[in-house]
C-alpha cells in the first residue's frame, strides 16, 4: 500500500530537525531538546499550537480549538465558519458538526478523482506520544511494524485487544524516535487516548523492562486541525503555497515534513483516504482557515471544490478502504477485514498477538468481500446478504452509488465458502431482493 523507502532529504521541506519541534506536550513556551543529529543544544520554542487568547461570549462556549453552541453537545472544527460561508450542509458526525456535502456528493466526489478536494478532518485524534519509551510503547500497542519506522516516516496499523479484535485502526507517524504522532479516529478518541495512557503505565509494556521512563501521552486533538488535499491535482496546488509547497511532490508514500504553506506552518504527510494521491496537512487550530482559504484560492484554476462526508466516504469505499463502525470493531478482527497484512507476528510481542496468532492458525470461518449489485438497488450498512436459497448469510457492512463506476458497490462479511470471486448472492434492500455478485477489490484504483 506504501512506499517505504528512505529517500534523500527534500529541497525546501524539512524531514528530521524541524519536526522535532512540531508537537510540543505542554501548552506554554518551553525547553525541549531536538532528538535530532544535527541538534547539538537545548532551544526554547514556541507551542505551534497554543491558540492566541480569546473571549468569547455566551450562549457560545469554547472546548479546545472547537466551539460549541451552549445548547448542543456537538463540537464544531475550527472551519467551521469557513462551512457556512461556502453554503455546506451541516450534519452530526461522531459527536461533532461537519459538512456531508457543500454543492452535492456525486459532483464533489468526480472532482476528487477529476481534479482535487479539501476536506476538513479537524475531527480526527491527534495522540502524541513522547519520551525515551515512546517507540516500545507505540510498537507494543499496534500490530503493525512501528518499530522498524525511521524519522520522517508512517504507517497504517490495527491496535487490538488481547481478544485480537479492533480497537481502531490509525495511522502512525514517527517524527523522531522520541517523539511520535497517532491519528486515531473521532469516534474512539476517549478510548485510544485512554488506551495509551493504561499500556503506558503496564508493567508488561516493553518500555518498562527496558528501564526507561514512562512516555507521555498527550490528546492534541482539541489543538490541531487537519483538512486532506486529495486528487490528481492535489500536488499541483500545494505547490503554490510557497516555496515549500513543491517539495512536497518529493515526498514518498506515508512520508511526513514540515512545510509553510500559506505562510502557515504545518507538518504534510503523503496520506489520505481517498485512493487518490495527495496530501494531508496538520496545522495550529487557530490557523486552519488561512490555509483553507489559500488552497481553495489557489486551487480554483484547477477544479478544486471543497468536499464533504459524503464524497469521502463513498470515494474510500470504491477504493475499499475501511470505516470504522461499520466495517471494522471489537468484533472484527484483522484477517477476516483483509487486513492481515498489518499484522506482523513475527516481531516482538504486542497486545493481542497470542490470540491473533490463534486465529491465522484455525483460519478463516468469514471475510469482508465486495460486491456490484446485479439488479436496481442500492445496499446499505446492516441490509442482510443472502445465500440463492435465500438463507441470511451475512450482513451489509458498507454500501453505495460508485459515482466514478457508474454502479452500486458494497463491502459485507461472508462465509469463506462464498468469498469466491464471482460468487452470486442477494441483498435484501427493505424487503425488495436484489441480485449481487461477489468482485475484486479495490472497486476503484487510479492508473499513475
Amino acid at each position: 500500500m506504501a512506499d517505504r523507502r528512505n529517500g534523500p532529504s527534500i529541497p525546501g521541506v524539512a524531514t528530521n530537525r524541524a519536526l522535532c519541534h512540531f508537537f510540543v506536550a505542554a501548552p506554554s513556551i518551553l525547553t525541549v531538546t531536538a532528538h535530532c543529529p544535527s541538534a547539538l543544544s537545548q532551544r526554547t520554542v514556541a507551542p505551534l499550537w497554543r491558540s492566541p487568547p480569546q473571549s468569547t461570549p455566551l450562549p457560545v462556549r469554547v472546548i479546545g480549538c472547537t466551539v460549541v453552541d451552549e445548547h448542543s453537545d456537538l463540537e464544531q472544527s475550527p472551519l467551521h465558519a469557513e462551512h457556512l460561508a461556502l453554503g455546506a450542509r451541516l450534519v452530526p458526525f461522531v459527536g461533532w458538526q461537519l459538512p456531508v456535502q457543500y454543492q452535492g456528493v456525486k459532483q464533489e466526489h468526480l472532482a476528487v478523482r477529476q481534479a482535487a478536494g479539501l476536506f476538513d478532518v479537524s475531527h480526527m485524534g491527534e495522540i502524541e506520544i513522547s519520551g525515551p519509551g515512546a517507540r516500545a510503547l507505540v510498537n507494543y500497542v499496534v500490530t503493525n511494524a512501528a518499530g522498524k519506522l525511521v524519522d520522517g516516516k508512517a504507517l497504517y496499523t490495527c491496535a487490538c485487544n488481547e481478544a485480537g479484535t479492533i480497537l481502531d485502526d490509525l495511522i502512525v507517524y514517527r517524527i523522531t524516535a522520541e517523539r511520535w504522532l497517532v491519528v486515531c479516529n473521532g469516534a474512539n478518541r476517549s478510548k485510544m487516548v485512554g488506551h495509551f495512557k493504561t499500556v503506558a503505565t503496564d508493567s508488561r509494556s516493553p518500555h518498562q523492562a527496558e528501564g526507561v521512563p514512562k512516555p507521555d501521552v498527550r490528546d492534541a486533538s482539541c489543538d490541531t486541525a487537519l483538512m486532506a488535499l486529495q486528487g490528481p491535482k492535489a500536488l499541483e496546488i500545494v505547490a503554490l503555497g510557497g516555496p515549500d509547497g513543491p517539495g512536497l511532490a518529493e515526498l514518498s508514500p506515508f512520508g511526513l515534513g514540515e512545510a509553510t504553506l500559506f505562510d502557515v506552518p504545518c507538518i504534510a504527510a503523503r496520506t489520505g483516504y481517498t485512493g487518490e494521491d495527495g496530501v494531508e496537512l496538520f496545522c495550529a487550530a487557530a490557523q486552519a482557515p488561512k490555509l483553507w482559504r489559500g488552497l481553495l484560492e489557489a486551487g480554483k484554476p484547477q477544479g478544486i471544490q471543497p468536499a464533504g462526508l459524503g464524497a469521502r466516504d463513498t470515494l474510500r469505499l470504491e477504493a475499499r478502504l475501511s470505516l470504522y463502525g461499520n466495517d471494522i470493531d471489537e468484533t472484527t478482527h484483522p484477517f477476516e477485514a483483509g487486513l492481515g497484512w498489518t499484522v506482523k507476528l513475527k516481531k516482538p510481542g504486542f497486545i493481542g498477538k497470542a490470540a491473533l496468532e490463534g486465529i491465522h492458525a484455525a483460519g478463516l470461518e468469514r471475510k469482508l468481500v465486495g460486491f456490484v449489485m446485479i439488479g436496481r438497488g442500492i445496499a446499505r450498512q446492516g441490509y442482510p446478504l443472502l445465500d440463492k436459497a435465500g438463507n441470511e448469510v451475512g450482513k451489509c457492512t458498507s454500501g453505495a452509488p460508485a459515482p466514478a463506476l457508474g454502479k452500486n458497490i458494497g463491502l459485507g462479511y461472508l462465509p469463506i465458502a462464498m468469498t469466491g470471486l464471482g460468487t452470486e448472492l442477494v441483498v435484501d434492500c427493505r424487503g425488495r431482493k436484489i441480485d449481487a455478485v461477489v468482485v475484486k477489490t479495490p472497486f476503484y484504483k487510479r492508473s499513475n
